[in-house]
């Protein structure tokens, strides 16, 4: 087992290398700043593509994350270049908050305050702070956190409005994307709130911001996670009334670790007992999804009885560190499998070996998805350098406890 191991740690390490080194080769905007909002699955750059703060925010978090892993120079460079063009142009002056993008020139395009893309902003600059102990990038992050606070918090009902107009004013459709429903409350928001402020915790460890951690764990036990099928609920109404029954299994892998994660990270001892078992839980719901080369499917419509045969590259990747986890809390081997196996379908099938870095997906047959971005609003280095990172962090600790 332990030689399995460290030649899992062995190709992840090499991994992490040649994705970072697909952003710095192919994603810098030596003309207009940053990096380049949009390239296609051939790698084309359309260099007068909007650049999205999520996608921003994600590359300063993975250099950041990289470079405090490694200790690589070249990782510090970039998550410079990634925090200076984050702060120049996405932090919102006038209203605070991020905007949703701008265009290619570094100008507000879409000024809209998208709780989740924030999140990612906390995210990313607490990241960057452990990598530099930059005071500036401290601050921005918590002037981030108040924000979220003051205008997004539901102080009746608990839990977090998903999205304002630049003014923070109420706007109708506040769906993070065209496939999502117009809900008021969603998992995906509170799951990125949450791991934002277990970041943030990291550096600030703050009272009251340790209650709103503890609140965001409670919303997902009373509300999110369903305590029958331990699945999640990703639609609510301002009253936490549910408005899906899609089931997501890259997200129920993805929070069945970062719940125990926020848990673990302000010390509470009932807390990190019950998500430790809850991530088990999750891990097993998750598992419906796996489909018997390793891969993970999309998603999957129980009233239906639908399943959407695709593969996307995320949900591969928090499969890889979601059952990683799971084996790690449970000593069950088949969870470690299972992460080999998400492995190993995803460099046979995921990783692009000719272009770079991770297609989008693939459907049933194999076939690359078509039309799909290498980098974008949505493709970014976050989830792939980060089941990397995590998995590596992980060995680590078996290998020094061994």
């Amino acid at each position: 087992m332990s030689e399995t191991l460290l030649q899992f740690k062995k190709e992840l390490e090499t991994e992490l290398e040649n994705i970072l080194s697909y952003w710095i080769n192919h994603d810098v905007d030596d003309v207009y700043g940053g990096f380049i909002g949009k390239i296609d699955q051939f790698n084309n750059a359309d260099k007068h593509a909007d650049k999205g703060s999520v996608l921003n925010s994600r590359i300063l978090w993975s250099f950041s994350a990289a470079y405090n892993l490694t200790k690589k120079p070249v990782y510090l460079e970039y998550a410079h270049k990634a925090y200076d063009y984050f702060i120049d142009h996405f932090i919102d002056k006038t209203y605070a908050g991020v905007y949703w993008s701008v265009n290619y020139k570094g100008e507000p395009a879409d000024r809209k305050k998208q709780v989740y893309a924030i999140s990612f902003a906390i995210y990313a600059l607490s990241e960057f702070y452990r990598a530099t102990a930059l005071d500036n990038a401290k601050k921005y992050a918590i002037d981030l956190f108040t924000v979220i606070e003051q205008y997004s918090y539901d102080p009746v009902k608990a839990g977090y409005i998903d999205a304002f107009k630049e003014n923070w004013a109420p706007m109708q459709d506040i769906r993070l994307s065209a496939k999502d429903a117009n809900e008021k409350k969603t998992m995906n928001t509170h799951l990125h709130i949450l791991e934002a402020y277990t970041n943030l915790y990291r550096i600030w460890a703050s009272e009251n911001l340790k209650g709103k951690i503890k609140n965001l764990l409670q919303n997902f036990i009373d509300y999110i996670v369903d305590d029958k099928t331990g699945h999640l609920f990703l639609f609510f109404d301002e009253d936490w009334n549910r408005k899906s029954t899609i089931i997501s299994y890259g997200h129920d892998i993805e929070a069945s670790w970062l719940l125990q994660e926020a848990a673990e990270a302000i010390n509470d001892k009932e807390l990190m007992v019950f998500t430790k078992g809850l991530s088990v839980k999750m891990a097993a719901a998750a598992k419906e999804g796996v489909d018997t080369d390793g891969g993970l499917w999309y998603e999957y419509e129980p009233a239906e009885n639908h399943l959407i045969k695709e593969k996307h590259w995320w949900p591969q990747a928090e499969a890889m560190v979601g059952f990683f986890n799971a084996w790690q809390v449970s000593n069950m081997d088949e969870n470690l499998e299972l992460s080999f196996s998400n492995w190993d379908f995803t460099k046979k099938h995921i990783v692009d070996h000719q272009l770079g870095e991770w297609v989008w997906g693939v459907n049933a047959d194999y076939s690359i998805m078509e039309g799909q971005d290498k980098v974008g609003i949505w493709k970014c280095p976050y989830h792939n350098s980060r089941a990397c990172i995590e998995i590596i962090k992980r060995i680590q600790t078996i290998s020094l406890t061994a």
